[in-house]
């Protein structure tokens, strides 16, 4: 039984009339008596006594009255929620971001766009981009703030912020008493490195580093994936290490951040931007953009 023919009998079966269930219907009253005739043929009953003065209910039409109403109602039921949720879904941006953008991108374009749109509900997911780029892909994110991915169809990056490599020493190092520390006095400490596996962006900064100024990539020192363990490895008096600019704000106690004297022209896995599928619509998306790219047009 199609839902169709149900609403058409069950507009004939209030109204008792052909004409008005019709009109009811917005329909001509000859469709309306033809859904009704093969919703007729499809249970094998004839639903009404018809008549030139009037129409009634058969037995078997009025077995059916309650179960149409019921399924009817069941129909709008769903269609209202469906609607419901899509429009939710509209309502909700599903964002992802390395480490460094959740760190020094996020948080005052989160703000922002907040400001502009109170509206839209925000979830990010912080992980690594081997991770966030198959996410997005898949449709689970909208928006995602990674290193340049490689060139691939139907993905658009917007590049935001290119990320500068700071000196981190524990506190009471004699090179922490100077202003800008050269990677050649950095070579002869113990360097905390994040491991080549599991973070090769990190560690090809590092690494590059080293290579511009010349000098061999000192081994046999710690290892820590995440910066706020570097950092805290340091504070342990464990080693030096090199960290991008903005887990100076990763204010432990007993570290010091310093500049680099030989910094090398960054590499392209220093830059951070936002990665998205432009040719799937998602207004809250697009609206994050904006306000996204007037901030950088303001700071220009």
């Amino acid at each position: 039984m199609e839902l169709r023919q149900l609403g058409c009998f069950l507009a004939v079966a209030e109204e008792l009339h052909f004409g008005r269930a019709a009109a009811r219907l917005h329909m001509l009253p000859s469709a309306l008596g033809r859904h009704v005739r093969l919703l007729e043929e499809e249970l094998g009953a004839p639903l009404f006594r018809r008549s030139t003065r009037q129409v009634a209910l058969t037995a078997a039409g009025a077995a059916l009255l309650p179960d149409a109403r019921a399924l009817i109602d069941r129909a709008a039921e769903a269609a209202t929620r469906v609607r419901a949720a899509a429009r939710a879904e509209t309502r909700l941006l599903r964002i992802g971001a390395i480490d460094g953008a959740a760190s020094a991108l996020l948080p005052p374009l989160l703000y922002a766009f907040h400001q502009a749109h109170p509206l839209v509900e925000t979830r990010l997911w912080e992980e690594k981009s081997a991770r966030l780029l198959p996410m997005l892909a898949a449709g689970r994110l909208e928006l995602i703030f990674i290193r340049p991915p490689q060139p691939s169809p139907g993905l658009e990056f917007l590049p935001l912020r290119q990320e500068v490599l700071l000196a981190a020493l524990p506190r009471g190092h004699a090179l922490a008493r100077r202003r800008r520390i050269s990677l050649r006095e950095l070579a002869a400490e113990p360097l905390i490195l994040p491991p080549r596996r599991s973070r090769p962006h990190s560690f090809a900064l590092v690494a590059h580093a080293f290579a511009a100024a010349g000098l061999a990539l000192p081994q046999g020192g710690q290892e820590a994936a995440e910066k706020q363990t570097i950092v805290n490895l340091v504070a342990a008096g464990l080693g030096v290490a090199l960290v991008p600019d903005w887990a100076a704000q990763l204010r432990r106690p007993g570290v010091v951040y310093r500049p680099i004297a030989d910094a090398a022209v960054p590499r392209p896995e220093a830059m951070l931007g936002a990665a998205w599928m432009p040719e799937r619509e998602h207004a809250p998306r697009d609206a994050f953009l904006e306000v996204l790219r007037a901030g950088l047009k303001a700071s220009r």
